[in-house]
């Protein structure tokens, strides 16, 4: 170093070397300064390390002058390497680094682009060891590097020197200069700093001169591109990116913007430092006082602010990020540069803290966040319509409501919110209303707990917002009301009550919900014990406080309602629960005084809801409400409602039945208080009524009839009994009813029968001395009536004769009431059968009801009370606690059983008709259910059970559901044996093994399938019945088609019995708990298939068992895996499409998510299974196989994933699939197969990484086959007829592997080559070798090719130990492949193996490709291929053997084949960068092979080497001189013999060998021109016309060429000859020549005539080279030549080949003419110009005048000019006129070409001056 060395000397010498160093810097001139100071400036400022001023004073002065002198000029460079090699020195001196530093950034901006681009990574490589003030100068120097260099794209090279910087602590402060630069604007005057920066930063950013317009753009741009080729975590550039989208200037939003989206897509916001500097960008510190103020950052502008809210808003970690959010917060709604959508995105954000932040975060920013959310409330007004505005008042709500659910604690003690939200609810517009209301409801929340007089204050707010105007403001006061206090609040409930009668439904649903009344809750209500509803007495004393007029009593129903109607049936509904929730509590509450005097209360209420004003559902609930505490406290009812008698009877005639109804029983339990008398009287009131003469109204008909039976059923009650004539006359009233009047009045005159008949037997009806029971007095009425239509008359009929049937001890009469039941078998009506089934149970005996609990309470049925088809437990009516029930001991009732018994079994339960069965069984159930504890009953069970079973068979879905809920009853009634058998059954109903015990008889008419099941008979009639099947079958002429039918049947009823049994088989097994354990092996497989099932009914019922049975499915099919694979397996092949289906579908669903030890054995069977079903022949299965397919692929692929699966399970599974999915898949003819196979094969090829390796070889084959295997048909179709339509065969070819190579197989191909390594070459290889040789079809061709040529470049060198191998194969195959597509591919991987082929091998692969150029078109097309792949895929190999290939391809160029040339021309122009240089290097080379082509016997060769010799001559010229003899010799030597095709090209080549070399073939052999001559002469009197042309072309070349006087006399006689003997014999032409002796000769075919054009360019050559003596010897042929070439026959181009031959002729006497002193007598040219003028000047006007080719009129003046000049010039010649001089005025006068008229302008001058003389002569 300088330094060092200068350290050794004295400051006195030192001081010298600068004084000398100064010196020779002012002597030195400019261009020789840059030299200099690379030595001079490095050494200068390395001296100021030196203590001694005066050395210093020296560099200062030498330094002064250098910035003198090279300031202004910045094309000198300065040393900058030198200069920071010395900066960076580690003991270099302060201020030396300092001077170098200066100089570093002057000499950075004399460097050419390419050095700075290169160096400014080198620089900030090291930035964080530099002093800050340094860093700055690095950074602004290499930032305007940046946007200089890389504002438009980055090149790799110097992005990877950047990404060097990555994790260092170099790396983020380049970055976050980065970001100042992009954030940093030209400040505006009133701002000392731009937005997002400090004063000092923005210093930093600029230095000296602030940035402005483009060239800051251009600096952010560079730096957005820099940003991404670093690759830098997105964290790390959000910011930055953040910061280019809020630019000002539009290109560079544009760049940030996508750079945000492909770079910052995946970034964590919930990075904890990028946060924090995201709330710096938006706070700044500029309000922060311990901070210089030079160092205070200032807050970004509006829009950046705006994308960092969106951004906080979406990270937990910004909500939790204390002061800084609630700083950001309450910048955003009141800092002094908000704006109205600043203020929006704060409350926004707002709401995000408070439903994000943590307790704790929220505790310390809650209090502060809502005082400013109130201000800002505060502060708005209505007025505000903006959008914006009105989000923000949005938030504010929205922010309100999440802060009152995470922080109750903020609003329990005061109401002032609450108020707040319902005043605003009130006032503000519609569009907030529903988010405040969803506020207000959050809120409710927060005051449970509150203290009580805050509840209290609730309470009144709740109660007088209830009742306003604003349906949203009554929605959050029930809302409150609900959720807020519990169900025995009394305040609360009355605001639920008020809210039923809401006009808004979603109100009235709400309230009843809080009231518990809603009908979703009932099933709630009935589960739970623990509601808890108020006491009777504090719920009505708030009512009453609420409207005290309740208290008031009447006689009279009054007319006007307290409340409105829903209101009252709520609080009616309401009131019954708490009432009867008491007496669950203390049954003995009815003996409290206070509980009655609440009832007493009640029943005020009750009656103020019968006023007049009330609807129908109000009058109907508030007489059944009684009803309701009637059945509790029937005393205290008949008491008070004795007195009331009349009040009760106005109540008959509503025009409700319900309520007419419930008024006929409170009158019968009032009867009982009555006194005897009295109780007489009434009935005899309501008799006379009925039996009057006046017509009563149908409703108080009704009302009386019910009156009758209800009052005398309860007189019968009493001790003292009903007289005999008031029942007489009585039953006689309803007889004479139920005769006479209609089926509804007749019904309900049975139903009172029934009443009276369920207290006593109904006595004989006696009518005109004779008695007889009433039933056989009515049977012809009833029997009607039960035979009609009409529901409910049936139903009350039917049970009436129930009701009758109860006491009866008459056989007859039982027995004519069964006769009526039994006679409904037939029926379809459910209600009817029902309501026969329960006559049945009366009949029978033992029901679980009392005659008090039918007469005395709101009962309606037993078969609609129990709802046992919906009911969880069967038997819960059974053991309902009625009391022992209606019971009678005689010995008919035995009989009657038995009756009932023998029908069922004997007669129902086993017809023929579906109707009967259905019948039948449900009247069995009905008999077990309500009499299931009866002795014969539990006798009769084993049957009843064996008749369930067999009917869950049945195809009607009533009979099937009740049989399998009858099971379960049955179950519940039997013993453990009982239950043994029955769950056996069932087992084996459901798996499949159970028989069915009892056939069915078949008749004519017996339903086999449901109608339509199996479509319509041949002329189109239902097909259902036994005896339709039978016609279709013997019409078919297939009588054993009944069979078929019959097992169809038979597997449907196989089908429905499993569906059956599982209804019953779900309720069963809740039940039998450790009695299913033995079965689940069978149950659990065969129950996951059903759950699958295409019934959806069968699913459901199996899901029932499943559910039952089942307690943790996902142990459960865990511990049985292997039996459920395995049965569905073989169900996956089973002859029922369904199992079929279903099996598929439970496989597809069992399998996800399973471990490869779990699958591991079933995997094949499987996949064969899902390949199976695919091919189904049913759609559905089809479907259900795709399924299975697409699970299948899921788990395989995660099982063959090593990232999610160990290495030897990945590898085991794909030694199981991947085989047969290469086998079985792909090879599949199925088309959904084949795409699923290959599919799934990529994918495993994706996933299963270097698992793949050993199955490589199979794989690889695989999917080069199937690229032609599976290629669409249509492409070889359209193949086959391209031609036809005109389609080249070559870009068919293309299209087809385009497509090839965007398919799947490809891909897979793809992926096996990332994974291919040297291991797996050894058997890699030679199958790809074998199908190189087997392959077939273009796409495998080709992919075969391609794969090697991949395989080979991915290997590299590992591929030489089979380089030989391949070569010998892959060379011959490019010859024999006829495909050119194919060809290419092969030779591309020849050319790839080339490069790693051993030099004997290459040499001899070279030279056997070279060899194929003199073979067929195929092998020379193999050639140039097979060399164009060389030159590029292995140039270092091909470029020691350019002497072979050059010639080679130079040659093979001129092959008349296009597609050869084309190619082997392609090759030359690509590897050669200069033809003339290149065949000057390889001449003797390419001359050796074309004498070789020359003396070829091809004659392609020969024309194709005559050829290349023309263009080498022509390229080379006179260089060619060294081989010309060998040239020429066997060009000459191939003149003589027959002709051939192309053989006019030997002529072109030695016309252009001799044009070229002339000098040296006439210096080496004088006479070789004359042979040359000679030669060609020869070749001129040939026959063919194209060759003859070309002797004639050549000729001239020759004789221009060689120049010799004497080729004039040698060539002239023949062109003369050749001339003469020319025909123009041509239709409408006459012979020019008639000399005498050609008159009679017959001249040459047309074909073979010489062109006569090519004779006179002959002759002008000629006379160009000629002795001027010569010519005029020759002037009279010379005319006569002249003569003929302007025969009107001939083409204008012989007539202007005519012209060249006269105008060389005129300057050849011209020349003579000016040079006369020269000439002598025996040159006189006298004779030859006057025929020129004379004879041929008229010719040359003649043309003018009769071609119209304008190049015709400038050829022929130039040519008549010339002669007129000639003429002129030579005054020897004869003057007289010229004759055409008038014609030539005329030609000029028309002339439209300007050239040509300005020539015959010249031409009649010089006539004129020639008129001129001859007259004067």
């Amino acid at each position: 170093m300088a330094e060092s060395s200068a350290t050794e000397k004295t400051d006195a010498e030192r001081e010298e070397i600068l004084d000398r160093m100064l010196t020779r810097l002012a002597l030195c001139d400019d261009p020789k300064l840059e030299n200099l100071l690379s030595k001079l400036l490095p050494h200068t400022i390395s001296s100021l390390s030196s203590p001694s001023l005066s050395i210093r004073k020296k560099v200062m002065e030498i330094l002064s002058h250098v910035n003198k002198r090279v300031k202004h000029q910045m094309e000198i460079g300065l040393p900058l390497l030198e200069l920071w090699r010395m900066y960076m020195e580690a003991n270099a001196a302060p201020m030396v680094k300092n001077f170098c530093i200066v100089y570093i950034e002057m000499a950075f901006e004399r460097l050419l682009v390419e050095e700075k681009e290169n160096m400014a990574p080198e620089l900030v490589a090291n930035i964080s060891k530099l002093p800050p003030q340094h860093q700055d100068i690095i950074l602004r120097i290499v930032a305007k590097v940046i946007g200089e260099c890389h504002s438009i794209k980055i090149d790799e090279k110097v992005a990877a020197k950047y990404r060097l910087m990555n994790g260092t602590r170099d790396g983020k402060l380049f970055v976050e200069f980065c970001l100042h630069t992009v954030l940093y604007h030209p400040p505006s005057q009133s701002m000392a700093s731009p937005a997002g920066l400090s004063v000092s930063q923005s210093d930093r950013i600029t230095g000296k001169l602030p940035l402005k317009g483009d060239l800051l753009v251009m600096r952010k741009l560079g730096i957005l591109n820099v940003i991404e080729a670093m690759e830098l975590a997105p964290e790390l550039v959000y910011p930055l990116y953040l910061a280019a989208c809020s630019d000002s200037q539009e290109s560079v939003v544009k760049r940030g913007e996508e750079l945000l989206k492909r770079k910052a897509a995946g970034v964590n916001l919930e990075d904890m430092d990028l946060i924090q500097r995201l709330f710096l960008l938006f706070n700044g510190t500029a309000g922060v006082e311990n901070i210089a103020a030079d160092s205070r950052i200032n807050p970004v502008n509006s829009a950046l602010r705006a994308r960092l809210m969106s951004v906080f808003c979406r990270s937990v970690t910004a909500a939790n990020a204390f002061p800084s959010t609630l700083q950001c917060i309450f910048g955003c709604i009141y800092g002094s540069g908000t704006t109205s959508r600043l203020k929006q995105l704060g409350m926004e954000f707002t709401v995000w803290v408070f439903k994000h932040a943590i307790m704790d975060q929220l505790k310390l920013m809650g209090p502060v966040i809502l005082s400013g959310i109130l201000r800002s409330l505060d502060g708005s007004s209505k007025a505000e319509s903006d959008v914006i505005a009105r989000d923000v008042k949005t938030f504010a709500f929205q922010a309100i409501g999440l802060l009152a659910q995470r922080m109750p604690q903020l609003f329990r003690d005061k109401i002032e919110m609450a108020v707040r939200l319902f005043d605003a609810l009130k006032m503000e517009d519609q569009y907030i209303r529903l988010t405040i209301q969803e506020a207000t409801n959050s809120l409710a929340l927060a005051y449970k707990g509150a203290p009580v007089s805050i509840l209290k204050e609730l309470e009144t707010l709740l109660l007088k917002n209830s009742q306003v105007e604003q349906s949203e403001v009554r929605f959050c006061a029930v809302r409150w009301a609900t959720s807020l206090f519990d169900l025995q609040h009394c305040p609360s409930r009355f605001i639920c009550m008020l809210g039923a009668a809401d006009a808004k439904l979603d109100i009235r649903e709400m309230a009843l919900a809080g009231l518990f009344l809603a009908r979703d809750q009932d099933q709630t209500i009935s589960k739970s014990n623990d509601i808890k509803y108020p006491e009777l007495r504090d719920m009505l004393d708030y009512i009453c406080k609420q409207q005290p007029k309740l208290l008031d009593s009447t006689e009279l129903r009054e007319e006007k309602l307290l409340f409105p109607s829903k209101m009252y049936v709520a609080m009616i509904n309401f009131l019954l629960k708490s009432f009867e929730a008491e007496f669950e509590r203390d049954p003995s509450v009815g003996g409290n005084s206070e509980f009655c005097s609440s009832v007493l209360t009640m029943c005020r209420l009750l009656e103020h809801a019968m006023a007049f004003d009330g609807s129908v559902e109000l009058h109907a609930s508030a007489s059944k409400g009684l009803i309701a505490i009637g059945s509790h406290l029937p005393q205290l009812i008949a008491s008070r409602y004795a007195g009331r008698i009349s009040w009760l009877k106005n109540l008959l005639g509503h025009v409700d039945s319900d309520t007419r109804e419930s008024a006929s029983r409170l009158l019968g339990m009032a009867s009982s208080a009555l006194s005897s008398s009295a109780a007489s009287s009434l009935i005899c009131d309501l008799v006379s009524s009925i039996s009057g003469t006046h017509k009563l109204r149908f409703e108080s008909h009704h009302g009386a009839l019910c009156a009758i039976g209800y009052v005398t059923a309860e007189y019968m009650m009493r001790t003292a009994s009903i007289s005999d004539p008031l029942l007489q006359s009585t039953i006689k009233c309803l007889v004479d009813v139920a005769k006479s009047e209609s089926a509804t009045l007749t019904s309900i005159a049975m139903e009172a029968l029934g009443h009276i008949g369920l207290r006593g037997v109904l006595p004989a009806y006696e009518c005109d001395s004779t008695s007889a029971g009433i039933i056989m007095i009515l049977r012809e009425r009833l029997g009607k009536l039960l035979s009609g239509d009409e529901i409910k008359v049936i139903q009350k009929i039917v049970i009436s004769l129930g009701h009758i049937s109860v006491k009866e001890t008459s056989l007859d009469l039982l027995n004519v009431a069964l006769d009526f039941i039994f006679s409904l078998c037939r029926s379809k009506v459910e209600d009817v059968l029902f309501a026969a089934g329960e006559a049945l149970s009366f009949i029978w005996g033992g029901v679980p009801v009392t005659a008090d609990v039918i007469l005395k309470s709101n009962y309606t049925s037993l078969s609609l009370t129990s709802n046992f088809l919906s009911s969880d437990v069967p038997s819960s009516v059974s053991r309902s606690g009625f009391g022992d029930g209606i019971e009678v001991t005689e010995d008919t009732r035995d009989i009657v059983r038995d009756m009932i018994t023998k029908k069922l079994f004997d007669v129902l339960l086993y017809s023929s008709r579906k109707e009967e069965r259905c019948a039948g069984t449900v009247w069995l159930l009905s008999l077990t259910m309500y009499c299931g504890h009866h002795s014969k009953i539990q006798k009769l069970l084993p049957e009843i059970q064996e008749a369930f079973s067999h009917l869950l068979g049945e195809q009607n879905e009533l009979t099937q559901e009740l049989a399998s809920q009858g099971m379960s009853i049955v179950y519940e009634l039997g013993d453990s044996s009982m239950k043994m058998d029955l769950v056996n059954a069932l087992v084996s109903t459901l798996t499949g093994s159970g028989k069915r015990k009892r056939a069915i008889k078949l008749m004519e008419d017996s339903e086999v399938f449901q109608e339509g099941a199996i479509g319509e008979s041949l002329g189109g009639g239902k097909l259902s019945t036994y005896k339709e099947l039978c016609s279709l079958a013997n019409e078919m002429g297939q009588p054993d088609l009944i069979y078929k039918f019959m097992d169809l049947a038979n597997y449907q009823a196989s089908v429905n019995s499993k569906r059956g049994a599982a209804f019953g088989f779900s309720k069963i097994a809740k039940l039998a708990g450790d009695a299913l354990q033995p079965h689940l092996r069978l149950l659990i497989p065969r129950l996951i298939r059903y759950q699958y099932d295409p019934d959806k009914n069968v699913q459901d019922a199996m899901g029932h068992i499943w559910k039952s049975l089942v307690a943790d499915p996902k142990k459960t099919i865990d511990e049985y895996l292997d039996l459920i694979i395995d049965d569905l397996l073989t169900q996956c092949g089973s002859r029922l499409w369904r199992s079929r289906e279903a099996s598929c579908l439970a496989l597809a669903d069992i399998i996800q998510g399973r471990k490869f030890s779990e699958v591991s054995k079933h995997l094949k069977r499987i996949w064969v299974a899902a390949f199976r079903a695919m091919d189904d022949i049913k759609e559905t299965v089809r479907n259900s196989g795709d399924s299975l397919c697409r699970s299948m692929s899921s788990l395989t692929i995660r099982l063959c994933d090593v990232s999610l699966t160990a290495m030897s399970d990945a590898s085991q599974t794909m030694d199981i699939v991947l085989p047969f999915l290469l086998v079985e898949g792909i090879s599949s003819k199925v088309a959904s197969i084949q795409k699923a196979s290959i599919a799934m094969v990529m994918k495993l090829s994706k996933g299963a990484g270097i698992a793949i390796r050993p199955h490589l070889p199979d794989l690889v084959c695989c999917m080069l086959e199937s690229l032609s295997s599976l290629e669409d048909q249509r492409l070889n179709y359209v193949e086959l007829h391209a031609v036809n339509v005109g389609i080249q065969t070559e870009k068919l070819e293309n299209l087809r592997i385009a497509v090839a190579k965007d398919s799947p197989m490809w891909e897979t191909l793809d992926l096996c080559l990332k994974v291919a390594d040297s291991q797996s070459l050894d058997l890699l290889v030679p199958r790809l070798t074998q199908l190189v040789r087997s392959g077939v079809g273009l796409n495998t061709r080709v992919g075969v090719a391609s794969f090697i040529s991949l395989l080979v470049q991915k290997v590299g060198a590992d591929i030489k130990p089979f380089a030989s191998v391949l070569l010998r194969l892959l060379f011959p195959t490019v010859q024999e492949e006829k495909s050119s597509s194919a060809k290419r591919a092969f030779a591309a991987a020849c050319a790839i193996i080339l490069r790693y082929a051993g030099s004997s091998q290459a040499q001899k692969l070279i030279e056997d490709t070279a060899a194929l150029h003199t073979g067929d078109k195929n092998a020379q097309i193999s050639c140039a291929i097979l060399l164009k792949n060389y030159a590029h895929l292995a140039p270092d190999v091909v470029s020691g053997y350019h002497a072979i290939i050059f010639p080679v391809t130079y040659v093979s160029r001129f092959d008349d084949d296009k597609d050869v040339g084309g190619l082997f021309e392609e090759l030359w122009e690509e590897n050669t960068s200069s033809e003339r240089i290149t065949l000057q290097l390889y001449l003797a080379e390419i001359v050796s092979l074309l004498c070789d082509g020359i003396v070829s016997p091809s004659w392609a060769s020969k024309k194709k080497s005559a050829k290349a010799i023309k263009k080498l001559s022509e390229v080379l010229g006179e260089s060619l001189s060294s081989f010309h003899h060998d040239l020429l010799k066997y060009l000459l030597k191939e003149m003589p013999g027959r002709l051939w095709e192309g053989k006019d090209a030997i002529l072109y080549a030695i016309a252009a060998l001799c044009t070229s070399c002339h000098k040296a073939i006439s210096a080496e052999d004088p006479a070789a021109p004359s042979n040359v001559l000679t030669a060609i002469s020869s070749a001129c009197t040939k026959k063919v016309r194209s060759y003859r042309e070309a002797a004639f072309s050549c000729l001239q070349q020759v004789v221009i060429a060689f120049g010799c006087p004497e080729f004039f006399d040698m060539a002239f006689p023949l062109l003369f000859e050749v001339c003469n003997q020319h025909s123009f014999t041509k239709p409408g032409h006459v012979p020019l020549i008639s000399d005498a002796s050609k008159t009679g000769e017959n001249t040459a075919e047309e074909d073979v005539s010489a062109p006569l054009d090519k004779v006179l360019d002959c002759i002008t050559s000629c006379i160009h080279v000629a002795n001027l003596r010569d010519t005029i010897d020759q002037a009279k042929n010379l005319v006569h030549v002249c003569l003929c070439a302007f025969s009107p026959g001939l083409s204008w181009t012989v007539k202007m080949s005519a012209f060249s031959l006269i105008k060389e002729l005129c300057s050849k006497f011209h020349h003579s003419a000016d040079n006369t002193h020269n000439s002598s007598q025996n040159m006189d040219p006298t004779f030859l110009i006057h025929e020129l003028v004379y004879c041929i000047a008229p010719k040359v006007v003649e043309c003018i005048n009769t071609i119209k080719i304008s190049q015709v009129h400038i050829a022929a003046s130039e040519c008549l000019l010339e002669m007129l000049e000639l003429f002129e010039a030579v005054p020897t010649v004869e003057r007289k006129e010229t004759g055409f001089k008038d014609e030539l005025i005329h030609l000029f006068e028309v002339e439209k070409n300007e050239q040509a008229k300005s020539l015959l302008m010249k031409c009649i001058n010089i006539l004129k001056d020639l008129g001129s003389e001859i007259t004067q002569t």
